[in-house]
C-alpha cells in the first residue's frame, strides 16, 4: 500500500484560521529532560505529532509513566521508576527518529548506562552521531559500538567539560545541556546554538533546578547539580509550522490566521515575508498572513543559524518565490543538501536552477565542497498539477503548498512523513477550504 496518498485540487486560495501548538524542535527534547527529574513533570501546549508518540513510547520503555490529554495538549511524565529497556524494543520503537541520541546523557546519570540503535531522520544533510558521541566521551562516557547499535556506560559518573563547537549545532547544544546539568563540576560550551527552542529548553532545565547562564558570544556555562526535580512548562509555539502556513497563504493568494503564533520568534521571517510582498497583522491571539494583491517581489535570502533566516523556512518560501517577479536567490548555509525538493517544483512548471557556488551572500562552509546549496528562482511561473513524492518533512510540506497553488490535480505520495511535524494537517487543510482527499 502507498504510504499516505493525497489528492489535491489546486488553484484555490487558502482562507480561514488554524491553531499552532508547541514546537516540534522543543517538545520531544523537553520530554527527554523529564528523565533527569526525581519527581513528575507537566508539559503543556503539546502537539499531537508522530515525534511525540515516538518519544512517549521510548520513555515508557524506560519505565516513565505518561499521561497525555491530546485535546488539551497536556502531557504528564513521571520518571520515578526509570529502568533499562530491551535493545530490540528500543530499535523497533525508535524507527527513523534521531531522538534516542539525546537520551544518553539523562540515562547515564540515572542508570549508569544507555543504548541507542542505528539512527534515521530526514536525509537533508550530514548529521553524523559521532559528534554526539565525542561530546559524551568528553563528559567521561565509555562508548562501545556493537552490531545492534551503541552502548554507553559511565561507571564513575559524568564530569564537567569544556566543549567548543565548530558550528552552532542545535543537536550538539541540546546534547551538552542535557548531559552537563547533572555532571560533576562546571561545563563551558563555546559556539552554542541559541535558537528560541534552545532557550526554551534552558528554561525547562532551570525550572528543574539547573544552573545555566548564556553569554552574548554563544558561550553557555552550566554548573552541575546533584539533583533535579520535575517541571511545569508551556512549550513555545512552532515557528516553522507558522511560517509554513504563512507561505501557503502567500503562494495561493489566500488569507490565514495562525492562532498561537508569536511575533518575537518570527522577526526575521516576518521581515522577509513583508519584503516579498506579503502582508501580516500581529494580534494578541496569533498572526494573520495574507496576499494583499499585486505582484510579489523577488529577493535574495540566505539561511543561517538564529537570529538569521531559519533553514526550515526556506523550503515553503521557495514555493511562494516561484510566483514573484524576477530572479530570487536562496543561499542555504545550514544544510548542504536541502534543494532536492525543487525537482518536483520544476516538474510542476517552476524555473529553478541550483548551483554549487555561494550565491547572493558571503562564502559559506559548503562553497568548496561541491554541494548544490544555492538556488535561483525565476518567476512568476504558473504551476500545474503533477504526481509527486514527499522527500522529507519540510520539503514534503512545500510540495503540498505547490500542489495547493497549482492549477489542476496533484497526487502527493508519502504524506505520512508530514505527520511527524505538522499536527492534524489534514483537518487544518479542510479548515482552510482546501480541496484535498486522502486516498491511502
Amino acid at each position: 500500500m502507498v504510504d499516505g496518498l493525497l489528492q489535491v485540487e489546486g488553484g484555490r486560495p487558502l482562507t480561514g484560521e488554524i491553531t499552532v501548538r508547541g514546537a516540534k524542535n522543543l517538545v520531544p527534547k523537553a520530554m527527554v529532560a523529564a528523565l533527569l527529574g526525581t519527581t513528575a513533570s507537566v508539559l503543556r501546549n503539546v502537539p499531537g505529532i508522530r515525534d511525540v508518540e515516538v518519544v512517549s513510547g521510548l520513555l515508557r520503555l524506560h519505565g516513565v509513566a505518561i499521561e497525555y490529554d491530546e485535546q488539551e495538549g497536556v502531557l504528564g511524565l513521571d520518571p520515578s521508576r526509570v529502568e533499562s529497556a530491551h535493545v530490540a524494543d528500543i530499535d523497533a520503537h525508535a524507527g527513523s527518529s534521531r531522538i534516542p541520541i539525546l537520551f544518553c546523557g539523562p540515562l547515564l546519570h540515572r542508570l549508569g548506562e544507555a543504548f541507542i540503535p542505528d539512527l534515521g531522520g530526514c536525509r537533508i544533510g550530514d548529521r553524523p552521531i559521532d559528534f554526539h558521541l565525542d561530546i559524551l566521551r568528553t563528559f567521561g562516557a565509555t562508548v562501545d559500538k556493537q552490531s545492534q547499535g551503541i552502548r554507553l556506560t559511565a561507571p564513575s559518573g559524568l564530569h564537567g567539560a569544556v566543549i567548543e563547537l565548530p558550528y552552532p549545532s542545535v543537536g550538539a547544544t541540546e546534547q551538552t545541556l542535557l548531559t552537563a546539568v547533572r555532571a560533576r563540576g562546571l561545563t563551558e560550551l563555546r559556539g552554542a546554538a541559541v535558537e528560541p527552542e534552545i532557550m526554551d529548553l534552558v528554561d525547562v532545565l532551570q525550572k528543574m533546578g539547573a544552573i545555566i547562564s548564556v553569554d552574548t558570544d554563544r558561550t553557555i556555562h552550566i554548573e552541575g547539580v546533584d539533583e533535579l526535580v520535575g517541571y511545569h512548562h508551556v512549550a513555545l509555539p512552532d515557528r516553522i509550522e507558522t511560517a509554513s502556513w504563512a507561505s501557503a497563504a502567500l503562494a495561493t493568494g489566500g488569507n490565514v490566521l495562525v492562532r498561537g503564533a508569536h511575533q518575537s520568534d518570527m522577526t526575521t521571517f516576518l521581515n522577509v515575508f513583508r519584503k516579498v510582498g506579503g502582508a501580516f497583522d500581529v494580534r494578541e491571539d496569533g498572526i494573520r498572513f495574507w496576499h494583499p494583491g499585486g505582484d510579489l517581489k523577488s529577493l535574495v535570502v540566505e539561511t543561517n543559524v538564529h537570529p538569521g533566516f531559519m533553514t526550515d523556512w526556506q523550503q515553503p518560501l521557495v514555493v511562494a518565490l516561484t510566483q514573484a517577479q524576477g530572479l530570487s536567490i536562496v543561499h542555504e548555509t545550514v544544510y548542504e543538501n536541502r534543494f532536492g525538493f525543487t525537482h518536483a517544483l520544476c516538474q510542476m512548471g517552476a524555473q529553478i536552477q541550483v548551483y554549487r557556488e555561494c550565491l547572493g551572500g558571503a562564502s559559506c562552509r559548503f562553497g568548496q565542497r561541491n554541494f548544490y546549496h544555492s538556488a535561483v528562482i525565476s518567476g512568476p511561473t504558473p504551476l500545474h498539477g503533477a504526481d509527486i513524492e514527499v522527500p522529507d518533512l519540510r520539503g514534503g510540506f512545500s510540495h503540498l503548498i505547490a500542489a495547493l497553488a497549482a492549477e489542476g490535480t496533484s497526487r502527493v505520495e508519502g504524506i505520512n512523513l508530514i505527520d511527524r511535524g505538522y499536527e492534524s494537517f489534514m483537518s487544518k487543510l479542510k479548515a482552510l477550504d482546501a480541496d484535498v482527499t486522502r486516498l491511502a
